[in-house]
């Protein structure tokens, strides 16, 4: 019997099989974002005793906090290029390793100097990760399910944020407080590095069982392996279809070089500007503001402390359910639509916040420190803005970005001009990061207007920029496109411009 003359039935609980088979992996590769997301987040737990116990200055705090993001741009700048050159799944192991190292080497750090290079170590592995998951979920997945999974990564991330969050004050609560001994008379802080250890070690483990990258194994010329992994985990059939146009793809050089990326556009080709600029608007709208200085902020508006660290969970777990909303809308709606509607949303929510700071009033505590505190109703209007900040971001601008950025770069380039927008976007993560405490000095209505005003300009950006790449196969992607944020075919002539 053949294969179209098979029951119905049985087609289709092959098509569950091989669905299953493709999340799997996609899981998988996305526990580097897992990874991301914790070792971002872990340090805030840990870093007030850590500073008592190594007597840090205020200057050397924020430093031994923001390090990590400038090793995560150093990370994500190599991968694409050692991606290319040794395969996709090697990174991701080289990755786990350096999770793990890091892991141990900060808990058991003897100052800040060396606590700072295991912490570095770490940033090298989450800037790997974060380009080499969105790359590989793109490259092994089918079009009309693409964006779903490469938002897998995303849900990884925030997922990661929220267990180093509850990890964090689970430790905290069993043992007293993150300066209190626990296990084997190491400080509690300790273990909240240490405790990355875990899934550093799964995911390196599971990384081991996946399968390489067949647009890789064609660029290698393994096409019987390629062939191989599209049967049994896309369920493509016609894969000597696929692999000729995954050939005629990137046959153009045999090895991608940092060369591939420039053109006339400010010296890059305007497809890597492109994903440059999406990397820098997802950090200028401020969102890493909400989950490193949350606790501050839910304090400024009136919550005692452990209230503040209660509700800096609730909004962590909100952006993982919103994060579910985007992956089930994603191959439905289309990238640009809920870019679109994501950059209104938290342009809105970023503006009222700003207009709601300007009533807060200054408060001097006994220790000479001063905080902005904010009376009803505004007080109710900030957190309610700043709640559906994180709606906005983590049902669009949160999941989608690491979706194009896997997926709109055609596959000559994509691992290198990835890299390239991943060190984007963390260096825009630490631009964010350490001048939040500068602009809330000068105002908190400043500070957000100043993320409200990107917000708007993201909107702008969007819709004269972006492409949409919803249903397109990786091997359409092209280098230019129309004005009407479609890929169009090579030799093809632009479309008019938008009346």
């Amino acid at each position: 019997m053949s294969e179209h003359e098979q029951p119905e039935d049985t087609r289709l609980h092959g098509m569950q099989r091989v669905s299953g088979r493709m999340i799997g992996i996609s899981i998988a590769a996305a526990l580097g974002g897992f990874l991301f997301g914790f070792d971002t987040a872990v340090i805030n737990g840990a870093v007030d005793a850590m500073a008592d116990q190594f007597a840090l200055t205020a200057a050397i705090k924020g430093f031994a906090v923001s390090s990590a993001l400038l090793a995560c741009a150093l990370g994500a700048w190599f991968a694409g290029s050692l991606a290319n050159r040794f395969g996709r799944l090697p990174v991701m192991v080289v990755a786990a390793i350096l999770f793990l190292v890091s892991a141990i080497g900060s808990g058991l750090a003897f100052g800040v100097l060396d606590l700072i290079i295991w912490r570095m170590i770490g940033g090298v592995g989450v800037g790997a990760a974060s380009v080499i998951a969105p790359a590989y979920i793109a490259e092994v997945s089918p079009a009309r399910v693409r964006g779903r999974l490469g938002s897998l990564q995303q849900l990884a991330i925030v997922s990661g944020i929220f267990a180093a969050l509850l990890s964090n004050a689970l430790l905290a609560s069993i043992s007293g407080g993150a300066a209190e001994q626990f296990w084997f008379g190491i400080e509690t802080w300790r273990w909240m590095f240490m405790v990355e250890a875990i899934p550093a070690l799964v995911y390196g483990l599971m990384a081991l069982g996946l399968p390489e990258s067949p647009r890789f194994l064609v660029a290698r010329g393994k096409e019987d392996e390629a062939a191989r992994v599209l049967r049994h985990f896309t369920g493509e059939t016609n894969t000597d279809r696929l692999i000729e146009r995954i050939r005629i793809s990137i046959q153009r050089e045999d090895r991608e070089s940092f060369k591939d990326l420039l053109g006339n556009r400010l010296g890059l080709k305007p497809i890597v500007w492109i994903g440059i600029l999406l990397s820098v608007f997802q950090q200028f709208v401020g969102i890493n503001v909400i989950f490193y200085y949350s606790t501050t902020l839910w304090k400024s508006v009136g919550f005692d402390e452990s209230s503040a660290l209660l509700t800096s969970v609730i909004t962590s777990v909100t952006n993982i359910a919103v994060t579910i909303v985007a992956i089930l809308l994603v191959d439905k709606v289309g990238r640009r639509k809920m870019l679109l509607a994501g950059s209104l949303l938290m342009g809105v929510s970023l503006a009222m916040m700003a207009i709601a700071f300007s009533f807060a009033e200054l408060v001097t505590a006994p220790d000479g420190t001063t905080s902005a505190e904010l009376g009803a109703p505004w007080s109710i209007i900030a957190l309610i803005a700043a709640n559906t900040f994180v709606v906005g971001f983590g049902a669009t601008w949160g999941p989608l970005v690491w979706v194009l950025l896997g997926e709109m770069f055609p596959n000559r380039i994509r691992a290198g001009a990835l890299a390239v927008a991943a060190a984007a976007q963390w260096l825009a993560n630490f631009f964010i990061s350490t001048t939040f405490p500068v602009f809330s000095e000068i105002s908190l209505t400043f500070a957000y207007g100043f993320y409200a005003f990107f917000a708007f300009l993201s909107f702008v950006f969007v819709w004269w920029k972006v492409p949409e790449t919803k249903g397109v196969e990786l091997e359409d992607m092209v280098e230019d496109f129309s004005s009407h944020g479609r890929p169009r075919a090579e030799g093809t002539e632009a479309s008019s411009p938008r009346s």
